[in-house]
């Protein structure tokens, strides 16, 4: 065996040519970035065509995809910490209003149900709002109901200050503060 200066010669070893063994024909050799393309075909009839008229919805005809209620419930629930933190000022203001009132707390208590009702309403008008114009006039589709939680809060953070000055004590203290 001749002398190997390669490290993967030794492993290497040669076999002997067979002469019984047929040799199968050779391919033209390998060229890098060349690919081998075989016979153009005659171009044939285009395939017909179906007119498509976009409906935001996908094929004329097909229904729209049924969404099941938990996607609806999740959808409702995004956001819903700008209307929780809404409901606790409008709370803890009302509270303070109540108590400094005095009397009877169940008419106080049912004028803050009243307002919770009317901002359980206005939720209900900004979602309404925002199907009108967000899905049904630019197309688009809503994932969250973060907008209208930013709507009710703003609302409850509205009624809580409208609690606060109707206290008489917290009016002297805004007064003696700001002069």
């Amino acid at each position: 065996m001749p002398e190997q200066t390669q490290p993967w010669a030794e492993r290497t070893v040669e076999v002997p040519p067979q002469p019984d063994a047929a040799v199968p024909p050779q391919r033209d050799p390998f060229r890098r970035g060349v690919a081998s393309v075989g016979p153009r075909t005659p171009p044939t009839e285009p395939f017909p065509t179906v007119e498509h008229e976009p409906t935001g919805t996908g094929w004329p005809g097909e229904p729209a995809p049924r969404r099941p209620l938990s996607w609806h419930v999740a959808q409702l629930k995004r956001g819903g910490e700008w209307s929780m933190a809404g409901a606790l000022f409008a709370f803890v203001c009302w509270g303070i209003w109540a108590i400094s009132a005095g009397g009877d707390l169940a008419g106080q208590f049912l004028i803050f149900i009243l307002s919770l009702l009317v901002a359980a309403g206005l939720f209900a008008l900004a979602r309404l709002l925002g199907r009108v114009v967000l899905e049904r006039q630019l197309g688009r589709i809503r994932r969250s109901a973060r907008g209208a939680h930013l709507v009710t809060a703003i609302f409850l953070t509205g009624l809580g200050i409208a609690y606060l000055q109707q206290t008489q004590w917290v009016l002297d203290a805004w007064s003696w503060l700001t002069t």
